[in-house]
């Protein structure tokens, strides 16, 4: 922390006479340096600071008690302004006319120009630049800072302070008898999160900078459970964060070694992954998906810290368990926290416009936006993830939400598994109790039918789609005889797998002659990087063996060059 010295210093030069003249120094030096020595020296002498401390009027002696008991004895320039005035930055015609130490705009710009306080630019937590008001430690140690009742401090400090003091410690547990339109946690976001990582396995389709482009949202979303599109976003930037997604020159694929363990574990370590990559990414920002809010680009801020802080108000300020008043909770975090996503206390920083277009700025946009930001975290992204239960005006932790907040044992619910429903006539069932790592596969060789639940068929498409993937016939009759309890597949369905001629033409009957290009690798390895790399696997069609695949020969040159890019030098023949 800077001493007097190093503070005075940093003082209008002007000022220091002026200091002098307050603080009682006798023979002033005309010498700049002497001088800030001298006042310094009688802001520590504790009978000078003990008289100037009670020549204050008792609500600024609240303030400097305040500041005196905040962190490092300083808070954001934003931040105190706003609770005690704007200091002006008077020239020396107009201190001497106005004498602001005597008869200030505000308390803030009193105690400005009689030197209590200064300003010092200093980097945060975030490691950004910001203006504090601070209280110099060495003045701190001499001024009487208990030489006021408990009643006189009450007084003294801002109405923000005084409800502070008031404010109940926990929001009260509602009657669920209330309780209107109750929308009770599901897992429901396993599922959808399947579906979506069979799709982009799939697909490999173009991205938006917030979701996937809307052509691939379009065809994706008749086969979510859920619909909304902020959630979809969500998804897909928590399954980055979780290293389930992986996004390269535009376009969204499945991570290569964490989607089979995920996919492979119970819901419930689905789901504590999905929570757990939620709560410490700063790749999704709360204050850029609340609906009604637009924010401009070219500006970020700390997610990750501005969640952990909510999380960190959530225990301090609602109950464990039972429903809370979310409008409650809200009026309570502007009150005890306000700036818990602005650290540094400003309100002027950010580009964020409302439903009408206009910017939303200042202290008086609080509602519009922090307000907004905490109703969307509690319904939205905890909601999805099956933490809270909603309902009009009020939430509850589920009892996966009370283990994320307060660090209680993860549950694990036992779910019998069910298999998948294997028909004659090539339609597939799978309900959500078939495991993850089953229906993803499953998706991977049919032709997915939208409808109630999961449906699929297997087809001339769906196979033709298995061999882009390398899925090759045998496999996928081994998958189907597992789930028909290996009793005998019906006749009609092996025969129409079996007949299935290289992945790339239709079963007998619809038999099509086509030119193709082949190419071969060194090793099956180079192949499979080759079939994996979402830049390459666009311009390939089947596998024609374990070094070998096909390609179409309008696509040649593009894919010698993804080639080249991923340094596999390439010969033609």
């Amino acid at each position: 922390m800077a001493d007097l010295e190093a503070l005075l210093r940093d003082r209008d030069i002007f000022l220091l006479p002026l200091f002098a003249e307050l603080w009682g120094v006798k023979n002033a030096s005309k010498n700049h340096d002497e001088l800030i020595l001298q006042v310094a020296a009688a802001m520590r002498d504790s009978a000078r600071a003990t008289a100037m401390w009670r020549s204050l009027p008792e609500d600024m002696r609240g303030v400097i008690q305040l500041l005196a008991s905040s962190p490092r004895r300083r808070q954001p320039k934003a931040q105190f302004e706003r609770m005690h005035g704007t200091i002006r930055k008077l020239g020396k015609a107009q201190i001497d006319k106005e004498k602001p130490y005597e008869k200030g705009t505000n308390k803030a710009e009193t105690l400005f120009y009689r030197g209590f306080i200064t300003e010092l630019q200093d980097r945060n937590q975030q490691g950004n630049i910001v203006t504090y008001i601070v209280l110099s430690g060495d003045l701190a140690e001499v001024l009487p800072l208990n030489d006021t009742s408990y009643a006189q401090l009450i007084k003294a400090t801002t109405s923000e302070y005084v409800q502070e003091m008031q404010a109940p410690r926990k929001l009260e547990v509602l009657d669920d008898s209330d309780i209107e339109q109750p929308e009770p946690a599901d897992t429901s976001v396993v599922d959808d999160l399947t579906t979506l990582l069979a799709f982009l396995r799939i697909h490999s389709p173009e991205v938006s900078p917030t979701s996937l482009a809307p052509a691939a949202q379009e065809k994706l979303m008749p086969f979510l459970l859920n619909g909304d599109e902020g959630r979809l976003a969500f998804m897909m930037i928590v399954g980055v964060a979780a290293e389930l997604i992986d996004v390269q020159e535009g376009r969204a694929s499945v991570g290569k070694t964490a989607v089979q363990p995920w996919l492979n574990a119970t819901r419930s370590m689905q789901l504590k992954t999905l929570a757990e990559a939620w709560r410490s990414t700063n790749l999704y920002a709360e204050v850029w998906h609340v609906p009604g809010l637009e924010s401009d680009a070219g500006w970020v801020y700390d997610a990750a810290t501005a969640r952990k802080a909510v999380f960190d108000l959530m225990r301090e300020l609602t109950p464990t368990n039972g429903w809370w008043s979310l409008s409650e909770f809200i009026d309570m975090v502007k009150i005890k926290q306000a700036d818990f996503q602005r650290p540094d206390g400003d309100y002027d920083r950010w580009y964020i416009r409302g439903e009408d277009g206009g910017y939303l700025k200042g202290f008086e946009s609080w509602d519009a936006v922090e307000g907004a930001t905490l109703e969307f975290i509690l319904q939205g992204p905890m909601h999805w993830l099956g933490l809270t239960d909603t309902a009009e005006d009020a939430a509850r932790l589920s009892v996966f939400g009370r283990a994320f907040l307060h660090g209680a044992d993860w549950p694990q619910p036992s779910l019998s598994a069910e298999m998948i429903e294997v028909r004659a006539d090539g339609t597939l069932s799978a309900s959500r109790k078939v495991k993850c790592s089953e229906r993803y596969q499953l998706a991977r060789f049919t032709t997915w039918v939208p409808g109630e639940g999961y449906v699929y068929r297997l087809d001339g498409p769906g196979l033709q789609q298995a061999g882009t993937q390398g899925i090759l016939p045998p496999q996928v009759l081994t998958f189907l005889k597992r789930h028909f309890e290996n009793k005998p597949l019906p006749p009609k369905l092996v025969s129409f797998v079996e007949t299935w001629q290289g992945n790339t033409a239709g079963p007998i009957g619809e038999v099509t002659f086509e030119q193709l290009l082949v190419l071969r690798t060194v090793s099956s390895d180079v192949l499979d990087r080759v079939y994996d790399n979402p830049a390459t696997r666009r311009y390939l069609l089947g596998r024609l063996g374990p070094t070998a695949g096909a390609i179409d020969p309008t696509q040649a040159d593009a894919l010698k060059t993804a080639l080249a890019d991923l340094g596999l030098q390439v010969e033609i023949r």
